[in-house]
């Protein structure tokens, strides 16, 4: 009889964009995948050697996963809502990863300059006298869309490049994946305006019975979620560092506490400089400040004195307990 595997598993995307992105995510967390050999469909993170790593394509981890064949997976919200099943053995544990954005949309010939909305899908219906006729690899998702607005149609499977199907002749539009919008275009396609049906990005999934039997996969999850939220908060942060003259850091503070974009996570940290020579009271500020208000916050700093201002990337910011993790806990119990 052969020993038990200690190893948890994890899948993630084979290859494209979604699994060049996927890795680039990876390491940035500071997991890095080992893969000596691009051919082989194994590897590790020496970061985390309980986790074996296995790729397979997006669609084929939403099963692996929902049927236990793996513990986790990184893939597509779209492909996790198409085949996630019925049974609730799949779990969601981060939903927005920020990589892989896109969504599944319904697109229509740009020679039907009348229809713009999915209300006028019912009319170009009935100007055919038949049901539309609408090329998918997301059936599931595109009818249970459809359905409450009563628009004829009839689902035709496909595999490989859908934008082609109208201008063959086999379907009379689309609902696929949108990006960009250049393959739209490129095939004189364009999305209806009000046609989304999912808004997808990147998603961290689990099997719900490994995470209520393993331990070890309970483990990698809390791993997984608390690095990923470390990362992805972190990486809309930076710290800064600044030299500013004050009678005390409690007078400081209260100069800080009047610039919103300076005020830090829970306050500014404040240590007296000890400075050679010198009779005036100085003390080093350290704040985190939202990246996307470097700015205003450099000519805050300034302009309550601040000077030889040093701003340097974070790499992660740990909550006292992910709030991920702790929604995880509940769905484990809730049934």
């Amino acid at each position: 009889m052969l020993p038990a595997d200690p190893h948890v598993r994890i899948s993630l995307p084979s290859k494209g964009r979604l699994s060049d992105d996927c890795l680039d995510f990876l390491a940035a967390s500071g997991l890095d995948v080992y893969r000596p050999n691009p051919r082989q469909y194994e590897a590790s993170i020496p970061a985390l050697p309980e986790l074996r790593v296995l790729f397979q394509r997006p669609a084929d981890i939403v099963v692996s996963v929902r049927d236990g064949s793996v513990e986790f997976g990184i893939t597509g919200l779209d492909v996790v809502e198409e085949r996630r099943g019925d049974n609730g053995d799949l779990l969601i544990l981060h939903e927005a990863l920020a990589f892989g954005s896109c969504t599944l949309s319904l697109a229509v010939p740009e020679t039907w300059s009348e229809i713009t909305r999915v209300e006028h899908l019912a009319q170009r219906a009935a100007a055919l006298g038949r049901p539309l006729r609408i090329a998918t690899k997301y059936p599931l998702l595109t009818h249970r869309f459809l359905e409450p607005h009563d628009i004829p149609h009839s689902l035709i499977a496909a595999e490989g490049t859908l934008e082609t199907a109208p201008t063959i002749g086999y379907a009379d539009m689309i609902c696929d994946i949108v990006s960009s919008g250049q393959t739209l275009h490129d095939n004189r396609l364009r999305p209806l305006l009000d046609g989304v049906i999912v808004t997808s990005q990147a998603a961290l999934i689990a099997n719900r019975r490994a995470l209520q039997e393993n331990p070890q996969a309970l483990k990698v999850a809390r791993i997984l979620i608390e690095y990923f939220d470390a990362h992805l908060r972190a990486s809309q942060e930076l710290a800064v560092f600044a030299n500013i003259r004050g009678e005390s850091p409690e007078a400081i503070a209260a100069l800080i506490y009047q610039q919103p974009t300076i005020r830090g996570l829970q306050g500014p940290t404040i240590s007296r400089v000890i400075v050679q020579g010198a009779e005036q009271n100085w003390y080093a500020v350290n704040i985190i400040v939202a990246r996307s208000q470097i700015f205003d916050a450099i000519n805050a700093l300034r302009a309550i004195g601040g000077s030889g201002v040093v701003v340097l990337p974070v790499t992660y910011i740990f909550d006292e307990e992910p709030p991920r993790y702790v929604a995880m806990l509940q769905a484990l119990t809730a049934r």
